[in-house]
């Protein structure tokens, strides 16, 4: 009888666990510490808070998901999101389109900033921060322009996105629903493929026939189209279309995704890890409004939390090249 040869069983490398699921582990530590500070913490309506909040956060990260792992950035979500909810509520209440085109007006202004700065940066050869950073500036300009300065009512169908279905709101539904939609893209298609493939090594990625440009023009529309869905869940919370809304938010997407496990070198990041991320982040707002501690101290904090997630993915990549 021939002896068969076992492959030795690997025991459980927590450095390796940790650097995966850093994230994760670190909400449950964070979420245990706010539980035992407060404990207003672990109830109902402050957990359906904290979904409500981190469901537009979330939704524009999950966009903003694709550009980093095709190893660019997005800095103009925030105006896209307060350009496509200030569009959406114009065509309906001041140029008399049906109220059943809202949405989609909404939405193709997303695509269309989007397609905008892709092509600004897979054609013009402009660097993806430079293309979304003058963005930025054009699409917010154009949301004053609107609105002359002024909020604008929201119409039935973008209001609705902000309402509650039964017991559930829906920001936290289009937060769930979103969220599976994206992970079946960015890890199920061809699209999510070559967004990879582009992100770890661009040079190898054209020599392997993937239309490298076309593909960054993808993700940025990709990245447009949750900024304007994420900027209509703002607008029908606040039941208006505001020409400051969600000013900032882009950081705060950029945060969640690098927090979430993303490399901002490319070729790296989950859906997932996004979601965790943009937890994360509420979850520390939120503990800090519950422990009374002052705006100005949050932002300390919450910069401090970026700084540490971008430290990680530094090491992490020389790990990796080592």
């Amino acid at each position: 009888m021939s002896s068969v040869a076992t492959a030795p069983k690997k025991g459980f490398d927590f450095k390796v666990f940790l650097a995966n699921n850093g994230a994760l582990v670190g909400l449950v530590i964070l979420c245990l510490a706010l539980f035992i500070a407060t404990p207003r913490f672990l109830t109902g309506p402050n957990l359906l808070n904290i979904g409500i909040q981190v469901s537009t956060i979330a939704v524009m990260a999950f966009g903003m998901t694709f550009v980093i792992v095709a190893a660019g950035i997005d800095l103009s979500v925030g105006s896209v999101a307060a350009l496509s909810a200030m569009g959406s509520s114009y065509a309906v209440t001041t140029a008399g389109l049906p109220d059943g085109l809202s949405i989609p007006v909404g939405l193709a202004i997303g695509a269309l900033s989007g397609w905008v700065t892709g092509a600004m940066s897979a054609y013009g050869k402009l660097p993806t921060f430079i293309a979304s950073l003058a963005m930025l500036t054009v699409v917010r300009g154009l949301t004053l322009v609107i609105s002359d300065g002024r909020p604008i009512s929201t119409s039935s169908s973008v209001s609705w996105l902000g309402d509650d279905l039964g017991p559930i709101p829906m920001p936290i539904i289009i937060l769930l629903v979103s969220g599976l939609l994206a992970a079946f893209v960015l890890n199920r298609t061809v699209i999510g493929k070559n967004a990879f493939a582009v992100g770890g090594n661009t040079e190898a990625a054209r020599l392997s026939g993937i239309p490298v440009k076309r593909v960054l023009v993808t993700v940025f529309v990709i990245s447009g189209l949750f900024a304007a869905l994420s900027g209509m869940i703002l607008a029908g919370r606040l039941d208006s279309a505001q020409p400051t809304l969600a000013s900032g938010y882009e950081l705060d997407a950029i945060a969640a995704v690098v927090i979430g496990g993303a490399s901002l070198s490319g070729g790296v990041g989950r859906i997932s890890g996004t979601l965790i991320g943009a937890l994360v982040l509420a979850v520390i707002r939120n503990g800090l409004n519950l422990l009374s501690v002052s705006a100005f101290w949050q932002q300390v904090v919450i910069g401090a939390v970026i700084a540490i997630a971008v430290g990680f993915d530094v090491l992490r990549r020389k790990n990796v090249k080592h």
